[in-house]
């Protein structure tokens, strides 16, 4: 139990070292980023630190499986060339023994990560959106999709607009609204007019309507009889195609534990829920997908140093990791288009990681 301890202890310790070196790197190209995006609206250090700061559990997040990975590989190297792990298979422990407290450790660091990081991620992600939006265009623009459609609300000098679509539909070129309502606001606060088409294209910078009426909510005057019809009508909007796509493409804005209310909600609505389905049972089996790291670079570390090949071994234990983190993201893009089932993208590619890498440590260990 001691040996397990001071294994516990030698591990947490690169992975902090390990995790303040890759953040400190990762802020630091983030910063420059966020300098040259917000170049035009001449923003403050503070005001780009902190975006940048709002960034960083996502990038921790991301991280995870590499910093993980190149935790273990530095522990196993550093116990080999002291002899450590010489002296504990001198004492009757067998290799794959001394990974108890590691593989412990990351699945106990996996569970913080679904439980704790994640909804952290949900919440700074979301807020970094709002800020970036304020800074450009003067207010936050929201996108939200319930079992009522999808919510959109965009800002600028002219008003508020608040728009809701019944559907959506969008692939690169373009993002198609279905069974649109517009809801617009004068820079007073006040609603100036209610535009309904039967969708929206995003052009460029403005949304183009199809088969469009527009009511003027004005003092005075009667919406209906001032009502007018277009055939095409082009409005100006804030928004972008990209931001569309990421918001209505991946689940980072919500946090685990809503995701499940959230697939209900678009499930019930009649929206796809694949893409939603597939990212909540790949967060569900993190800690399993770290246990197959620490596997990884313990299957190619745990040799005495006196073998020689050790940057070979390294090398070799990087690129598998690497490879393994491909293989799990090709299996969630299989399952979000419906190739293959949506529990078997999730778990297989951590399960299969872990069968893989335990059956390389049996044959170093026992041969």
């Amino acid at each position: 139990m001691t040996l397990d301890f001071y294994y516990a202890r030698r591990f947490l310790q690169w992975f902090a070292v390990i995790c303040a070196v890759l953040l400190t790197l990762v802020m630091l190209i983030d910063l420059n980023e966020q300098i040259r995006r917000f170049d035009a609206q001449d923003l403050s250090f503070g005001q780009l630190f902190g975006l940048t700061l709002l960034n960083a559990p996502a990038a921790l997040s991301e991280f995870l499986p590499l910093i993980m990975i190149l935790t273990t590989i530095v522990l196993f190297v550093g116990l080999a060339r002291s002899s450590e792990l010489v002296v504990t298979r001198a004492i009757g422990r067998s290799g794959i023994r001394a990974l108890a407290a590691p593989v412990v450790l990351a699945a106990f660091i996996g569970l913080l990560a679904v439980s704790t990081l994640n909804p952290i991620v949900a919440a700074t992600s979301n807020h970094y959106r709002d800020l970036a939006e304020t800074y450009r265009n003067g207010g936050p623009a929201a996108l939200s999709l319930t079992g009522e459609g999808l919510w959109l609300r965009q800002g600028g000098a002219q008003g508020q607009s608040v728009i809701h679509a019944k559907g959506y539909s969008g692939d690169v070129e373009d993002v198609t609204l279905l069974g649109v309502t517009i809801l617009s606001y004068g820079p007073e606060g006040r609603p100036i007019r209610q535009t309904v088409a039967r969708s929206a294209t995003l052009d460029g910078s403005d949304w183009v309507l199809t088969n469009a009426k527009v009511w003027p909510l004005v003092t005075g005057v009667n919406p209906e009889t001032n009502a007018t019809e277009h055939a095409s009508l082009r409005l100006s909007t804030t928004l972008t195609s990209e931001r569309i796509r990421d918001t209505l493409g991946t689940a980072t804005g919500i946090s685990v534990y809503d995701l499940p209310a959230t697939i209900r909600e678009l499930a019930e609505a009649g929206f796809s829920t694949k893409r939603y389905e597939v990212w909540l049972q790949v967060e569900l089996a993190r800690p399993l997908f770290l246990i197959a790291m620490v596997l990884v670079g313990a299957a190619f570390t745990m040799r005495h140093a006196r073998f020689g090949g050790t940057g070979l071994a390294v090398l070799m234990a990087v690129l598998l990791g690497f490879g393994l983190y491909f293989l799990r993201n090709f299996a969630q893009i299989l399952g979000e288009n419906g190739q293959i089932p949506v529990a078997l993208a999730g778990w297989a590619p951590p399960v299969a990681a872990i069968l893989l890498t335990m059956g390389l440590l049996l044959h170093a260990e026992d041969g």
